[in-house]
């Protein structure tokens, strides 16, 4: 290596020694030049001299001067440096290094700056701050006064920053009708990044239903598409709420139902054919792509709002498939029954005289998510039309009272009331430190995330081991009773620990959650940014707290860093306050493996006494054959 490094260095040196007599060489040639031009010889002896002194004695003094003036001034400095420097980049723009005996050829990489667009780039910025930013509902322009009535029999006198920018958006584009756009033009996409419990559920649900409020025949005019069946239960039952006496019928579409119960909710088959039963069907992906493809009369082809929430997740998960098929189904020239509608819609393309001759219900989309992505290729996938961003900032009161907006240094926001704290420890404290949280520290309505359900099940087991706490698990393993049962005794204070899997970080409305805990440590800052935004809600205060190893601090600190959160709080808790909870906890521990090991047993019992009967059956069979 010391004799590559001098090879390597030798030769440098050598290229620069090259580059420097070229550059000589070049400064000889160039005043040799200018001798002969000025009819001197190599030597500097002058030619003519008779001649030339009879030429200057005719010539007007002034000129002579300014001649020889021109032919003495030396060149500048900066003119040589220049011209040094240009010989040397020439020279030696290859830069050889041996490494190990191996080279490496390095080339200056231009500098590539990176592009958004405008739409991205200069975003319709939305007040962070709710409390301090409240709009009256009577001071947006536009709503219905039956929906202002509804507004206020519900406690809702103020309208969040989120609702106030996005819901005269939505309005405005359908303000000739939801058959055609402002103008007769296609309204504009519109995407909604905003902090969990910022109100954008209800920014979209009151302008659809004010927009379908005049519609006569029942079709499915707007589609939400949801990735959790907790999250398309809380949209629907808003729904309900704000469509309640007015005629409007709303589907929910999660696969809680039968198949044929769900299809009983959304087509009726008639003498004339099928008719619709829904105007607004709120739905999950799979169950959605089933009824697309198998039930008869399902039809989108009258759609005009398709509402994507949590639309990163389903950009990122297997779902595109999904918007696709929605987008496929909401294009076909025809229904399922082979009729002709009178509004024929076709896929959007290029305006001409002929496309213009046919008036088309144009299909709006709707995007909303807290971690919405800012990655222009993964958005080119939805197809998006001329879309307008909304999207929150942070703003700070200066010393004057004036309000200035600092942006964040990426994308993503947390509520305002929110306080973090991450507290470093091993992995056999934990449970310890989640008892001393609960029982010394008095916390209460506190949700608590794992990675899996597994490790949720084995916490609960442990905590209700222990004693002195109640507490529930909330995870996929659950039936959807249990599980609403559960989350319905947590709102009211019936439960103090709720353990739970990443099924209620996704938008779910938790009512009154006090202390968020990180059992385990988020994998992806869009995972923790969605745990953390359980607490907190609506302008409130909340704490979280994320528990995790000392091999995991620097990492879990630098993926807050690059996400451009820094007010996180290292809160350390002492070995000797949990002494006192370490007797009891490892009697919890044994009374844990002995339920561990007679849960083993009987589903060992189980196992064989299933083996018994499939191998009796197949003994039965071989010798009836």
């Amino acid at each position: 290596e010391v004799e590559a490094e001098d090879r390597a260095r030798l030769l440098l040196e050598r290229l620069q020694q090259q580059a420097k007599a070229r550059e000589l060489k070049k400064q000889r040639e160039e005043q040799s030049q200018g001798r002969e031009g000025a009819g001197l010889s190599p030597g500097g002896e002058p030619e003519g001299k008779g001649r030339r002194k009879r030429e200057s004695e005719e010539q007007p003094s002034a000129l002579r001067r300014k001649k020889l003036k021109t032919k003495q001034q030396p060149r500048s400095s900066s003119e040589e440096r220049a011209s040094t420097e240009e010989a040397a980049g020439k020279e030696c723009f290859l830069q050889v290094y041996f490494m190990c005996g191996i080279a490496v050829f390095s080339f200056p990489s231009p500098q590539v700056q990176p592009f958004l667009p405008q739409w991205l780039a200069e975003p319709k910025r939305v007040q962070k701050r709710i409390r301090d930013n409240l709009c009256p509902i009577g001071d947006v322009p536009g709503i219905h006064p039956r929906l202002l009535k509804k507004l206020q029999m519900n406690g809702i006198d103020s309208f969040f920053p989120v609702q106030a920018e996005v819901i005269p958006a939505i309005l405005q584009s359908a303000s000739n009708g939801y058959l055609m756009g402002r103008g007769g033009y296609r309204p504009k996409d519109i995407c909604v990044s905003a902090p969990t419990g910022s109100g954008k559920t209800l920014s979209f649900v009151i302008p659809i239903v004010q927009v379908l409020l005049d519609r006569v025949v029942c079709h499915v005019r707007a589609l939400v598409v949801l990735p959790t069946k907790e999250l398309a239960q809380q949209v629907s039952k808003v729904f309900n709420v704000y469509t309640d006496g007015t005629g409007l019928k709303v589907a929910l579409i999660t696969g809680q139902k039968s198949f044929a119960k769900e299809q009983e909710m959304l087509v009726q088959k008639k003498v004339t054919g099928y008719c619709s039963l829904a105007d607004i069907v709120v739905a999950t992906p799979g169950r959605l792509t089933d009824h697309i493809n198998q039930t008869p009369g399902f039809s989108l082809t009258q759609l005009r709002f398709l509402i994507v929430d949590e639309a990163d997740r389903m950009i990122d998960d297997m779902h595109q498939n999904c918007l696709n098929q929605i987008v496929k189904a909401a294009f076909q020239g025809q229904n399922d029954s082979g009729s002709n509608m009178l509004f024929q819609r076709t896929k959007p393309g290029p305006v001409t005289a002929a496309s213009s001759c046919s008036p088309q219900i144009p299909l709006q989309k709707l995007l909303f998510s807290a971690t919405l992505t800012q990655d222009p290729e993964k958005l080119q996938q939805l197809d998006l039309f001329q879309p307008r961003l909304f999207t929150s900032v942070y703003s700070e009161k200066n010393r004057d009272g004036t309000e200035t907006e600092q942006e964040t240094n990426h994308k993503y926001t947390l509520p305002e009331g929110l306080s973090q704290c991450y507290v470093p420890c091993d992995l056999n404290s934990k449970p310890l430190l989640l008892l001393y949280f609960m029982l010394t520290m008095k916390f209460t309505r506190v949700l608590c995330f794992t990675n899996s359900r597994e490790a949720s099940h084995r916490l609960f087991l442990l905590v209700q081991a222990f004693g002195g706490i109640t507490v529930a698990e909330f995870s996929s393993r659950l039936p959807p009773n249990e599980r609403r049962r559960t989350m319905k005794e947590f709102e009211q204070g019936k439960i103090q620990l709720l353990i739970s899997t990443d099924a209620t970080a996704r938008g779910i409305d938790v009512k009154g959650v006090n202390y968020v805990i990180n059992y385990d440590a988020p994998q992806f800052i869009r995972t923790y940014i969605h745990r953390v935004g359980r607490t907190a809600r609506a302008g409130e205060a909340g704490v979280a707290f994320s528990l995790f190893c000392l091999v995991q601090e620097r990492r879990f600190l630098r993926m807050l860093r690059d996400a451009g959160i820094q007010d996180i709080k290292k809160h350390p808790v002492k070995g000797n306050s949990l002494k006192p909870l370490v007797e009891q906890y490892e009697g919890a521990l044994c009374k844990l493996e002995k339920t561990v090991k007679r849960l083993k047993f009987f589903v060992i019992t189980e196992v064989k006494t299933v083996m018994y009967s499939c191998l009796q059956a197949l003994f039965y069979t071989l010798v009836w054959s």
